[in-house]
């Protein structure tokens, strides 16, 4: 009896994927941060090809004829199987040649592998198309991340890919599971009129916030990832973790939930409880473990006055900590209502210092020295800084600040709003 071509390659896909990854495990036997990079580069090309295979039926690149295991109009396991081949196979099995030569071989991999895959995948004219978008949206940047993550090296840019990996799980992966598995139904946010997307939008934002400044306080305070095997080498205790201790964890919860409002679907929100309940035992047990054995009296210190998942008004800091500093410039009308401003305020731990006294002489922007000796900062995110000393109100408006898209535009306003650099002393001002 021959057989069922479309069986053979729903079956195929998977046992491929797993002797291939497999073979490259065995082979080059990799260590921690060569599995965590592979791990990741797959975990970046799950919702990537989800998303793509969405934008391929749209645009007629392929289509899938598939019944059973569908998620998001694509089999399972092909996602699963496509998602290993372009993830953890190449980064554990190749993890030196050139990426442009990596990059040629999964196509020519492709070329071969898709037409092949009849009747279940069907190829429209302009398949060619869509896979040049696949390489450079998934299979690329997959990649760059398990070789940053192995090597150790472009943290900023890491992290930023794993903000978009976690944030398409969140967004798109595990809603379609949540709605598809319990066969519900759910309203297109689309169909909404303007100014109930724009409410959403904004709704969705402030736990997004939360998120992707605690990832930067992460990079920026403590050289590390919100991957557990690729943590901050300092304990974090700045930023957002001077108001509450797992941001993280909360943005991913409120996430869901308001997700689940959104779309009208009780089991996207009721993934967002169930993570809560998960992070409150086994995952908040083991992260604690391991925070008290690394930092110590430190963390107990911390977690004694900063709770979990309930942020303070007042941000927290050890009784023994200097205050931060920061220089304005006293013969600065402008600066002057700065300093004046955070005085009143009562800006906790921080010393308002006249930058004239500055020990190089050479400021040119109101500068912010942390307490930690981690870098200092200027200029719009030195006000961004100073602010989340006041109260989480104003620090949530810090947050929003700091982020990287938003405080270059901002500082470039306020630049054209006379608040360019200048120079102190001499009858010249800084702003």
């Amino acid at each position: 009896m021959p057989l069922d071509p479309y069986l053979l390659v729903r079956a195929a896909s998977v046992y491929v994927a797993l002797v291939v990854t497999g073979a490259a495990w065995l082979w080059r036997r990799p260590g921690r941060r060569a599995r965590v990079g592979a791990l990741l580069a797959t975990v970046w090309n799950i919702p990537a090809l989800l998303a793509l295979n969405l934008t391929a039926s749209y645009f007629g690149w392929w289509r899938f004829d598939a019944r059973g295991g569908m998620l998001l109009g694509t089999p399972v396991d092909l996602a699963l199987a496509w998602s290993c081949l372009w993830g953890a196979a190449p980064a554990l099995m190749l993890p030196s040649m050139p990426l442009a030569g990596i990059a040629v071989l999964a196509l020519a991999a492709d070329l071969a592998l898709m037409p092949a895959a009849a009747p279940v995948v069907a190829l429209g004219p302009m398949w060619l198309l869509g896979e040049a978008v696949a390489l450079a949206v998934a299979f690329v940047p997959g990649q760059l991340l398990a070789r940053w993550t192995m090597r150790d090296d472009h943290l900023a840019e890491r992290a930023a890919l794993q903000v978009l990996a976690f944030g398409g799980l969140m967004l798109l992966v595990f809603p379609a599971i949540a709605i598809e598995g319990s066969g519900s139904g759910w309203v297109s946010p689309w169909s909404r009129p303007a100014w109930q997307l724009s409410l959403i939008a904004q709704a969705l934002a402030v736990p997004a916030i939360l998120g992707i400044t605690a990832v930067q306080e992460f990079v920026t305070r403590g050289g590390g990832t919100p991957v557990p095997f690729d943590p901050p080498r300092v304990l974090v205790t700045t930023g957002v973790y001077a108001y509450v201790a797992n941001p993280m964890q909360l943005s991913g919860v409120l996430m869901l939930v308001l997700l689940g409002a959104a779309l009208q679907n009780v089991w996207v929100a009721a993934a967002g409880v169930m993570a809560h309940v998960y992070s409150l035992g086994l995952a908040g047990w083991d992260e604690g473990e391991d925070l008290r054995e690394r930092f110590g009296d430190d963390y107990t210190a911390y977690r004694r006055g900063v709770s979990r998942w309930i942020p303070r008004f007042r941000p927290w800091r050890r009784a023994d900590e200097p205050p931060a500093r920061l220089y304005v410039a006293a013969s600065c009308g402008m600066c002057s209502e700065v300093g004046r401003w955070f005085g009143n305020r009562g800006a906790c731990g921080l010393d308002i210092v006249s930058a004239e006294s500055h020990p190089s002489q050479a400021l040119r922007r109101i500068t912010y020295e942390p307490a930690d000796g981690s870098p200092t900062a200027s200029g719009i995110d030195a006000v961004a800084r100073a602010i989340e000393h006041i109260h989480l109100g104003w620090a949530f408006a810090g947050f929003a600040l700091r982020l990287p898209l938003v405080n270059p535009v901002v500082q470039l306003l306020a630049d054209a709003s006379g608040a360019e650099p200048r120079f102190v002393g001499d009858g010249r001002q800084q702003a």
